[in-house]
């Protein structure tokens, strides 16, 4: 079992609601074509009460100032989608929401690639969901000759829909 030194909170999943969550980093910005920000999935520890799951989201080494967090809670054929800070002990969830581009993806053809572009600490600025099973579709990481990037690809599968977002400045 992995051990993890850091930040935790709970919320509970009401049935048919699946939460997961997405601490948002800034990157470096002196890098001329990197994303400015960055996704990384927080993992957590679930247990079922009743109808009801119990999830335990972890923040592994937070940051002193705070971290940014989008929680996104998918129940059948809607995504909600919140934002919230990390603080301390304690996580404060937005009323206002902070701008979060998403999209949901859907083709009808056999073979469909969603490319992005990966920093060199390796994390994505991109993140694709499927909303069914709330996992993340892992892409395949592979070197662009022509521009000399390092790149990810992702395999959707035909007639079913995703959920794809990224964080970008306001500007």
């Amino acid at each position: 079992m992995e051990t993890f030194q850091g930040k935790h909170f709970s919320i509970t999943d009401p049935k048919g609601v699946s939460t997961v969550i997405y601490r948002i980093n800034q990157t470096e910005e002196n890098l001329k074509d990197s994303p400015r920000y960055t996704l990384e999935r927080l993992d957590y520890m679930e247990e079922l009460t009743g109808e009801l799951k119990k999830k335990t989201f972890f923040v592994d080494e937070p940051s002193p100032d705070g971290d940014q967090l989008v929680i996104l809670s998918f129940g059948k054929e809607k995504v909600v989608v919140n934002t919230g800070i990390m603080e301390e002990s304690r996580l404060k969830i937005s009323r206002k929401p902070m701008p979060v581009k998403f999209d949901t993806i859907y083709s009808e053809e056999d073979s469909v690639y969603k490319e992005f572009n990966y920093t060199p600490n390796l994390k994505r600025p991109i993140s694709i969901i499927d909303p069914e099973t709330t996992e993340e579709i892992k892409p395949v990481v592979y070197l662009d000759e022509k521009t000399n990037e390092i790149k990810g690809k992702c395999k959707l599968k035909p007639y079913k829909s995703y959920f794809a977002f990224e964080i970008r400045p306001e500007n």
